[in-house]
């Protein structure tokens, strides 16, 4: 049975890094990997990951720059 893994690209800690071994990162457990962080933290774990926190979308009401607010 596959598990289903969250979308690191989707997850405001994810980043892409200037080294070209380690491109991909994580914020919030503070590392870097060769592939998807969601998939090292569930091969070294064997838990899905725990902080997997979903990005703001732009254009919501309420959002920093999503262009909703209208100046006098």
């Amino acid at each position: 049975m596959a598990v289903e893994l969250p979308h690191c690209l989707k997850c405001m800690h994810y980043f892409i890094t200037h080294d070209p071994d380690r491109p991909y990162g994580c914020r919030a457990m503070a590392f870097k990997s060769r592939t998807s962080p969601a998939r090292v933290v569930y091969g070294s774990s064997g838990i899905i990951c725990q902080l997997y926190t979903p990005k703001k979308q732009a254009g919501k009401p309420g959002n920093i720059g999503s262009g909703s607010k209208k100046l006098a």
